[in-house]
């Protein structure tokens, strides 16, 4: 029978707590051929603390024997019958490749069987969740309150964020126009952005962007997998807090005035020249 790739994952990946990524799954295996490796016999073999002594000369010692007999410590100590569908012809290198093919076929079975568990894969690796419809039950044996909804504040701040990131607080405002704090804290207090540092500007205004909690919350595995944005690309952002911070100042042609000299204007004329005609 021929190793079974992809039981030994999802036995992995229901075993462990954390999100698991190609690179943890490799060094299993290399820790699995590690361990099967046979060890080289010791020169000198150290004696067990709890090994019977040597008999005084003249005083005969029957041989030590385990409590129960050799049968009972045999069975005790026996490793169990291997499988050959899980640790025979267990490859040396398995590929990226290889495990993203095996946790497909997986989270198709999970989506098929309908069982209340889904395989995602995430900015952190590879994990096995419930479904989101049994969000309640998962709730309520947490002792847990329901998740509110982002204001359409926050979801504005948010998206600015995500696409300018690092972003100050004075930037987000200069694009949405009004105060940002209320929607920054609510982010904040969310996990969904922190701070990344200060930015090299009078005053060292504090930068924010967003957290593995961000992209797990749009179901993302990495920012660049975010969609195109017209409205908010980094090159219009700019532009647009760049004339924000500077605007330019408007003309009477901008503002759709005729360009005619005022009679102040006219007034303050230097002495012996003629005004121009009106």
């Amino acid at each position: 029978m021929a190793f079974n790739l992809k039981k030994v994952l999802k036995a992995l990946l229901l075993s462990s707590t954390q999100p698991l990524t190609a690179k943890d799954i490799q060094e299993a295996f290399t820790r699995f051929h590690e361990s099967a490796l046979p060890l080289a016999p010791a020169e000198d073999t150290p004696v067990a603390p709890d090994a019977p002594a040597q008999a005084p000369e003249g005083v005969t010692m029957a041989p030590w024997s385990p409590p129960g007999g050799a049968a009972e410590a045999a069975e005790v100590f026996a490793e169990p019958p291997q499988d050959p569908e899980l640790y025979a012809d267990v490859p040396t290198l398995v590929t990226a490749t290889q495990i993203h093919e095996a946790t497909d076929q997986i989270a198709e079975e999970l989506r098929a069987a309908d069982d209340g568990l889904l395989l995602i894969e995430g900015s952190n690796g590879y994990r096995i969740v419930t479904q989101p419809r049994f969000a309640r039950w998962v709730r309520i044996l947490r002792a847990e309150p329901p998740p509110l909804k982002l204001s359409q504040s926050s979801v504005e701040t948010l998206a600015i964020v995500a696409y300018r990131q690092p972003v100050t607080r004075a930037e987000i405002e200069a694009i949405r126009g009004v105060s940002a704090e209320a929607g920054v804290n609510k982010l904040l207090e969310r996990e969904l952005i922190y701070v990344v540092g200060r930015a090299d500007l009078p005053g060292r205004p504090i930068q924010y962007g967003t957290t593995d909690q961000f992209l797990e919350f749009v179901g993302v595995k990495s920012l660049d997998e975010l969609p195109a944005s017209d409205v908010l690309s980094s090159r219009q952002i700019d532009e647009w807090l760049s004339n924000a911070m500077n605007p330019a100042k408007l003309s009477d042609t901008d503002m759709g005035l005729a360009d005619e000299q005022l009679p102040l204007e006219r007034a303050a004329t230097p002495a012996g020249e003629s005004p121009a005609p009106t």
